[in-house]
This record gives C-alpha cells, sequence and structure tokens, in this order.
C-alpha cells in the first residue's frame, strides 16, 4: 500500500469522536488556541476604524494586520524551531501567556505605535497555537480521525468570519474598542493555567539541528515584503515590493535546499516527492480564497447590495468550507484523494464563475442575476473544505516522525504566506485593471473580471498537484 492511502478505519471515526470524554480536554483547549487566532483577527479588522478615531494613527492603519501576519509565521516557525528541551505543552503554556500581555499592552495603547506592538505580540503568540493545533494532532487523536480535527479547525475558521466581526461591533463605538483586548487577557491566563492539565506530556522527537535562521530571515522579509505592497499606492511600487517578495522566497528555498538545518521537511524542496505537493496545493488554493477580500466591494458597486448584506453573502465562503469539511471528513482511501483533486476542480471553476456573474452590473439587486453569484460564493469555501483536512492528513504522514513538528508547523505559515500574497496579487490585479482609473461601473466590471479570471489560475496548478497526488497513490 502506497504511504498516500489512507489509514483503514477504526472504531468510531465520527466527528463527534473528538468530544468523547477522553478527548474532549484535549479537544478544547487545543480548539481553544485555534479560535482565539480566528476570532481575534476578525474582530481587530472590525474594530481598527475605531482604534484610529480615537487615537489616531491612519497611516498605520494597514500594519495592524500586516505585522500581525508576519509575527504569525514567526510564531508557527518557533513550534518546530524551538530550543530542544521545550515541550510541545510548555510551548503552548509560553504563547499563551504571551497572547495575554500583547492583548493587554493593545487594551492600554495610548497611541497606534504601541497598538502595533502588542498586535505583533499577539500575532507571534496566535501563530505557534495555531501551529500547536496541527503539531498535537498526532499525539492526542488516533490516526483515522487526524482528518476529523482539521475539519474542526476549519469550521472554527468559518464560524468566526461571521462571529468575530459581530463581536467587533459591540465594542467599536468610542473607547470600548479597548474592552475586546481586555477580555482576552484572562482568556489568555486560564489556557495557560489548564493546558498542563488537559494536554499530554510528548517526547521531543525532533531531529538535532541548528535554528534555520537564515530561511526564517528571507521569509519574513518576504511577508514584510508584501505587508509593504499592501500599503502602497503607485502601482510601480506595489508591483516592485511584490517581485522583492518573490525574490525573498527564491532565496529562502534556495538556502533551504542546501543548508543541513531546515526550516521545512527534507522532500519539500522536491516536486517529485509527495509532500511538496501536497504543500503546493494548500498554497495554491489559499491564495485564491484570499481573493474574496474584495468580494464585498464589487457587491454593493455593481450589484447595489448594502454593506450589511454583502457582508453576509461573503460570509457563505466560510459556510462552504465548513459544511464540505465535515461531508467529506470521513473519505478515506482513493475517496479522500479524489475529494482533493474534486475540491481543487470546483474551486477553480468557482473562482471563474465570479468572473462571469459578479462581473456584471445590476444596481437593481435583481436578484435572478444575483443568484449565480451566492452559489458561487459558497462553492469557492465549498472547493477548499472539501480536501483540506485529507492534505493535512497526508502532510503528517509523509514525514518522517523526528520532522512532524516542522511537517505540521509549515501548514499554517504556508497559509499566512499565501493570505499575504494573495491579497497583495489581488490589490495589483484590480488596481492595474481599472478599479482606479477608470473607476466607476466600467472600471469594476473590468476589475472584477480580470482578478477572478486571474486567480482561477492557481487552482490549474492545484487541480495539476492533486491529480499527480492520485496517481502517486494508485
Amino acid at each position: 500500500m502506497s504511504g498516500l492511502d489512507e489509514a483503514a478505519p477504526v472504531a468510531s471515526t465520527s466527528v463527534f469522536r473528538l468530544f468523547s470524554p477522553e478527548l474532549l480536554p484535549a479537544t478544547l483547549i487545543l480548539a481553544g488556541g485555534v479560535t482565539l487566532y480566528a476570532v481575534e483577527s476578525y474582530i481587530t479588522a472590525t474594530i481598527a476604524p475605531s482604534i484610529v478615531r480615537d487615537i489616531g494613527g491612519l497611516e498605520l492603519l494597514s500594519w495592524v494586520t500586516s505585522l500581525f501576519v508576519a509575527a504569525a509565521v514567526l510564531g508557527s516557525i518557533f513550534v518546530a524551531a524551538r530550543p530542544r528541551g521545550i515541550g510541545l505543552r510548555n510551548v503552548y503554556v509560553i504563547a499563551a501567556v504571551v497572547f495575554g500581555a500583547g492583548s493587554l499592552i493593545c487594551a492600554l495603547a495610548p497611541s497606534m505605535p504601541i497598538v502595533l506592538v502588542g498586535r505583533t505580540i499577539q500575532g507571534f503568540s496566535t501563530g505557534a497555537l495555531a501551529a500547536l493545533a496541527y503539531a498535537f494532532i498526532r499525539f492526542v487523536y488516533p490516526e483515522p480521525l487526524w482528518p476529523k480535527a482539521s475539519a474542526l479547525y476549519a469550521a472554527i475558521w468559518g464560524i468566526s468570519t461571521v462571529i468575530g466581526p459581530t463581536l467587533g461591533g459591540f465594542f467599536s463605538t468610542g473607547s470600548n474598542w479597548r474592552y475586546a483586548f481586555v477580555v482576552l487577557v484572562p482568556l489568555g491566563g486560564l489556557m495557560a493555567i489548564f493546558a498542563p492539565r488537559l494536554l499530554p506530556r510528548v517526547e521531543d522527537d525532533r531531529m538535532k539541528q541548528r535554528a534555520p535562521l537564515a530561511q526564517i530571515a528571507f521569509l519574513l522579509a518576504a511577508v514584510l515584503l508584501v505587508g509593504f505592497a499592501g500599503t502602497a499606492e503607485r502601482m510601480d511600487v506595489k508591483s516592485a515590493l511584490i517581485a522583492a517578495s518573490v525574490i525573498a522566497i527564491i532565496a529562502m528555498f534556495t538556502i533551504e535546499k542546501r543548508s543541513r538545518s531546515r526550516l521545512l521537511p527534507a522532500a519539500a524542496m522536491m516536486l517529485r516527492q509527495p509532500i511538496s505537493r501536497v504543500y503546493l496545493t494548500m498554497f495554491a488554493l489559499t491564495l485564491i480564497l484570499v481573493s474574496d477580500i474584495y468580494i464585498p466591494y464589487f457587491l454593493q458597486m455593481l450589484h447595489g447590495v448594502t454593506p450589511l448584506i454583502s457582508g453576509y453573502l461573503v460570509a457563505l465562503v466560510a459556510l462552504g468550507w465548513t459544511a464540505s469539511a465535515f461531508l467529506g471528513g470521513s473519505l478515506t482511501g482513493r475517496r479522500a484523494n479524489a475529494a482533493i483533486v474534486a475540491g481543487c476542480v470546483v474551486e477553480a471553476l468557482a473562482t471563474v464563475s465570479m468572473a462571469l456573474f459578479l462581473a456584471r452590473e445590476n444596481t437593481a439587486s435583481d436578484v435572478v442575476v444575483l443568484a449565480p453569484v451566492t452559489i458561487g460564493l459558497f462553492l469557492m469555501g465549498f472547493g477548499v473544505g472539501l480536501g483540506w483536512a485529507h492534505l493535512v492528513a497526508k502532510v503528517l504522514r509523509l514525514v518522517k516522525r523526528d520532522e512532524q513538528d516542522k511537517a505540521s508547523a509549515a501548514i499554517s505559515m504556508l497559509s499566512a504566506l499565501a493570505s499575504a500574497f494573495g491579497a497583495s496579487l489581488s490589490g495589483v490585479i484590480v488596481n492595474s485593471s481599472g478599479l482606479i482609473d477608470p473607476g466607476g461601473i466600467a472600471g469594476n466590471l473590468s476589475a472584477a473580471h480580470w482578478l477572478y479570471i486571474l486567480m482561477a489560475l492557481p487552482g490549474v496548478i492545484s487541480i495539476a498537484a492533486s491529480l499527480s497526488l492520485m496517481r502517486a497513490s494508485a
């Protein structure tokens, strides 16, 4: 049997087994870490304008997210590259305490630069907590439940896209935004207290090596350059920064191939190895999905939809991810591999459908015109969720035991990197295809059309990579 084949199911493989008495404590603490990352991301995005109105710093607003993402990448790396002797359970305690400290700094911040310090600390800790959720899977759950745990994490992100902004709305007036951070401080403390009681003590089975400092430096440079690109107004500057970020990624990969101190599993750098194509598929799917950041704007400008309704419509992406994650989570063997391929195909087609149906003038909000848009939004999330849990399970199965911490941390790292690149690349596409010049209906039609035509191309890459995985497991 190939290493790509799923393990045979045992006993109960229902998602509800994650909440059985023997697994419930670990499920709560691990899912809690993912929840903090997800909900906090959306709450802060909602209250960011309130922060600026209260203490100023509009010119630094974009860095509230950019620094958070860069620090989250570093936090996920820390899980795999931590000093020897620090167990995963201790890393969880450290991350929870650091999260509480970052939240307190944000709550007390007198100016935007101090908020950015707190957000950076929050990003580092939540990036570590998200990576720990994947790192603990192999120690907490039997192998047939790995996809179920991954599906649960995906569902948390989906639900958070609705809950996060709603909670943020409660703290969006005056100085009330500070309370959005205040309530997180005791949560960090409670998680630090309960983690040693709810999580197992696990052996540090990583291979001995020095920290891959050069690769980490280039990776962080790439993320920060993309962050700068997101704030640049001139298209030539934006394009140059993205190009520089790509060069930094290439430099990181070059060093990674030649170095004995690795940031990623050894086989991740060779396309002929299945693990590399798993990562490529995950990166491409995430890159596409981030293009949904412009959908509310296009819905409002082209289809006459109110901001509130546009927000609910975009939540269909999260609903689709959540639904398919649970629907496909029980599949095994060839069916699981087929679900990955099917998900990539659905994602690519749904993205193309946005170019056909979203890029239409419908200022009267004709329901008949909007109907295929809503279906396409649901399918964008559905495509990713259908195979994501099985991709995560493959990551854990395809590497040696002493590289599994790296492999699981790389999931969060690559997701954050793809999100950063996807957001900036989407900005370059829409700004260069008419969003600003000529603007108006004509400019928005052109921008929406080209954004989703071009963003479907990574979907083609994901289809090719997933098909190769299916052939390898045949």
